[in-house]
């Protein structure tokens, strides 16, 4: 038992420790007005959701760090024009850089996303006990500042993003990545996160024990989640 005990955790980004305050579509949509373009809020989020899951992986291995921000926003750029043209064919703008400047201003801060329920407390509850806390997401490179801005970045012993690994969930790369920072082997950690396929799955196709944040209450349930896992344990 000793030997199996959970010595880290690891949690996702978006829609585990972050949400957004508002869905994707009324927030272009509120932006496009701005810039002279009106499409639905409703037309954009659907759109959207279509062109995020059949885009390829936000991840440029071999690259530098500061190449692949570069890239990144290229690839940002790339999905929120192929979302308005997947919502309205008509749609044009006059200065489509300047629009995509604005939104992707707004997803670098707090003006965008909120901290999850419980979030800042069970974080800081998990970095005063002995076990080790992470973050493992497929967030770009402004997830660190983000992450400043709530006051969440100080208790991670490691943050690791595509740009890091030169891989994304849910390769068995990236969480082979993060478990080599902390030093230990997968199944000593679990994983917290919102997606079944990408989080779920690709953590424990890496070993690790995986928990659905849809299976809490909220955040403040997990320190009783982890101990219910090791009371499991033969």
């Amino acid at each position: 038992m000793a030997d199996e005990r959970i010595q880290a955790v690891i949690f996702d980004a978006a829609g585990t420790l972050l949400l957004l305050r508002e869905p994707v579509g009324e927030s272009y949509s509120r932006f496009a007005s701005e810039f002279g373009v009106e499409v639905p809020a409703g037309r954009l989020d659907e759109a959207f959701a279509r062109v995020f899951a059949a885009a390829p992986p936000n991840v440029h291995p071999g690259e530098t760090l500061f190449n692949a921000e570069r890239l990144e926003r290229g690839w940002w750029h790339d999905r929120v024009r192929e979302t308005f043209k997947a919502a309205d064919q008509m749609s044009s703008f006059a200065d489509f850089d300047g629009f995509f400047e604005r939104v992707f201003r707004h997803y670098s801060g707090i003006e965008a996303w909120q901290a999850a329920p419980g979030a800042l407390e069970t974080v800081t509850s998990l970095a005063k006990s002995s076990r080790m806390i992470a973050v493992l997401s497929n967030f770009d490179q402004r997830l660190r500042p983000l992450l400043k801005a709530f006051g969440l970045h100080e208790h991670f012993d490691a943050i690791t993003t595509p740009a890091d690994a030169g891989a994304a969930k849910p390769e068995r790369m990236i969480f082979d990545v993060c478990l080599k920072r902390l030093g230990i082997p997968g199944h000593r950690a679990v994983y917290v996160g919102d997606q079944p396929d990408e989080d779920i799955e690709g953590a424990r196709a890496a070993g690790m024990r995986a928990i659905h944040v849809a299976d809490l209450s909220s955040l403040r349930d997990l320190p009783d989640a982890i101990d219910a896992l090791e009371k499991e344990l033969p």
